[in-house]
Parts: C-alpha cells; structure tokens; sequence
C-alpha cells in the first residue's frame, strides 16, 4: 500500500522534473493530443516504478530513462496506427522569440527537422547529448556503453551536419 508521504515524494519527483517528461514527449510525438498521452503514459510508468528506484542512479537518469523507453513504445504504436512520418516537425518548437534572429531560427528548425528523420536510438542520443548529459549518465539511461555512446553521437553529429549543409544549401 502506497503511503501519503510516497504519493507527495512522487508529485514533487514529476514537478521539479516535468521538463524532461515534455522535451521527451516533444521530440517524439507530433500532435498535442499524443503528447499530452505520452505524459500521462510516462508518468503511469514512472508511478508503477517509483517503488523500486535504486538511488544507485540519479533521479534524472531513471526518469529518462523510463520516459524514453515509454516514448519509444509509443512512438512505435501511433507510427503504425497512423503512419506518422516525422515525430518532429518545427511548429512545435517555438522559435518567435524576438531574441532570436530569423536566420537562426531557420535554422533551429531545420536542425529539428533533420532529427526527427533519426532512427528511435539516435533520437533519444541525441536529446540527452542536447540536454548536456554526460556520457557516464547518457550510457545508464540507454543501456549501452560510454564508448559507444562516444561513438554514436560522433556518428550522430557527422549525419547532422552533413544533412544541414545539404538542405541550406538546396
């Protein structure tokens, strides 16, 4: 039986890290709708979990790492019961900024275009490598190791830029 105590310990977990539950749920879903879904997904899963948090891991890596997986799965389903082609599209991503200047946020949307185009692993490598993670932590929440998290996003990185260039130069 959950006790009061864990119910507020677990709101306070989702509150002070719901920007990892929306950046997961904007790199992997289109629609608002499905991103409002994936939240609610995550945070079931995270509930179910929540019992069994090894504190071995940052609170951080453990809610990526579980917010990835379920945006996986679920990236998966919708993909195929809608034939989804591009999870990330630049509108949702705001770039109105004033602070921003319209070149540069051309650009931020190509790159996000060139992203959703990436493979489900790479995608996640990626968001984690843009979040400023750091290898040791990327590798726990991916569930590979941080030399091939090295090389990944090494590879990752080439790809992108390699696609920008194509597609501001066309």
């Amino acid at each position: 039986m959950v006790t009061i105590d864990k119910s507020a310990e677990f709101l306070e977990v989702i509150e002070s890290h719901k920007g990892i539950l929306f950046k997961v749920a904007n790199s992997y879903c289109k629609s608002d709708e499905d991103r409002k879904d994936l939240v609610q997904e995550v945070i079931i899963q995270l509930w179910r979990s929540f019992e069994n948090y090894n504190n071995q891991f940052k609170l951080s890596t453990w809610i990526y790492r579980i917010a990835l997986n379920v945006a996986i799965s679920f990236y998966r389903k919708e993909k195929s019961r809608k034939n989804i082609s591009n999870p990330i599209t630049s509108e949702i991503f705001n770039f109105s900024d004033p602070s921003i200047p319209t070149e540069k946020a051309t650009n931020l949307g190509i790159l996000y275009q060139i992203i959703s185009e990436l493979n489900d692993l790479d995608k996640g490598l990626i968001l984690l490598y843009l979040e400023e993670k750091s290898y040791k932590e990327i590798s726990e929440v991916i569930g590979i190791t941080e030399t091939n998290v090295a090389t990944k996003i090494n590879r990752i990185k080439n790809k992108l830029k390699k696609e920008f260039n194509l597609k501001i130069t066309q």
